[in-house]
């Protein structure tokens, strides 16, 4: 049984980002540091941040709060406001791509188009993206019906999106609007990901999904795979693989979102290598 790991499995650059900011914080040992949320989408990097001395909080008014750090998905206007209005710290480890995103959305609203953003309406970065996009944003997937718009229509889109939801998106609003200015703030990671998955999963008999079930990219890794017809397995740890899954297969793929650590791909890979001498 052969075995294939993609190239760009893993911590993408924000996710990277965050981590470091938060592990170093950790390492000063000080007093009263949190994260708003989960820092990224992976409760095993969560777990060692907590045994490292930073959990996770919901609630700005937890007692004992010094500092914060902001998740890599970014928050609220109205969030990071209150947050620096109670007087703790910031520390923003907010991916700059989302950060870029954010930024178009306001740009959108001050420049007077109403603003549509492509993504999950429940992720927190779209959240945050509808915070800075005016009263009148409007939330969609590539699968929502399209409601009424205006005819000055701009588009922002949630950083893990593929592309052909946005190619779908501008498809269907220029049927209503008359003017449309649209900034792809969709990862290059994120695309690269998915067309290295895909090539993969045309190749292999079994692809093998690493990464936390909350994680939005991650999901649609597996969502792509199981697309393309070939067995699909999601899966946060290698504790979670079976062997029959593996039985009779000749090749196997690999690949993880961008929130999943290299340390959880490489004991993945492991237990898979130890699958080899499984016969069908």
């Amino acid at each position: 049984m052969k075995i294939v790991l993609a190239k760009k499995a893993g911590f993408c650059f924000g996710v990277r980002r965050a981590v470091d900011i938060a592990f170093d914080m950790a390492k000063k040992k000080k007093k009263g540091i949190f994260t708003l949320g989960p820092i990224i989408h992976n409760p095993q990097v969560i777990e060692k941040l907590k045994e490292e001395g930073i959990p996770p909080i919901d609630n700005i008014n937890t007692p004992g709060i010094k500092a914060i750090i902001i998740r890599t998905h970014g928050i609220t206007l109205n969030l990071m406001n209150k947050i620096s209005e109670a007087g703790y710290e910031i520390i923003d480890a907010t991916c700059p791509f989302v950060k870029k995103a954010q930024h178009y959305a306001k740009l959108l609203k001050e420049e007077g188009y109403q603003v549509i953003i492509l993504g999950d309406r429940g992720h927190p970065e779209v959240q945050g993206l509808m915070s800075f996009a005016g009263k009148d944003v409007i939330v969609v997937d590539y699968n929502d019906p399209l409601p009424k718009i205006r005819h000055k229509i701009g588009i922002v889109v949630q950083t893990t999106q593929p592309v052909d939801a946005l190619k779908k998106l501008c498809g269907r609003v220029v049927e209503q609007a008359k003017e449309v200015k649209v900034y792809n703030t969709i990862c290059n990671s994120t695309a690269l990901r998915l067309k290295e998955t895909a090539e993969m999963a045309k190749e292999v008999d079994i692809m093998v999904v690493v990464g936390g079930k909350n994680s939005a990219n991650t999901t649609q890794l597996a969502k792509l795979c199981r697309a393309l017809s070939v067995p699909t397995y999601h899966i946060e740890t290698g504790s979670e693989l079976k062997p029959e899954w593996f039985r009779g297969a000749e090749k196997v793929g690999i690949t993880a979102g961008a929130s999943t650590p290299d340390w959880i791909i490489r004991e993945t890979e492991k237990k898979i290598k130890g699958y080899r001498r499984i016969k069908g």
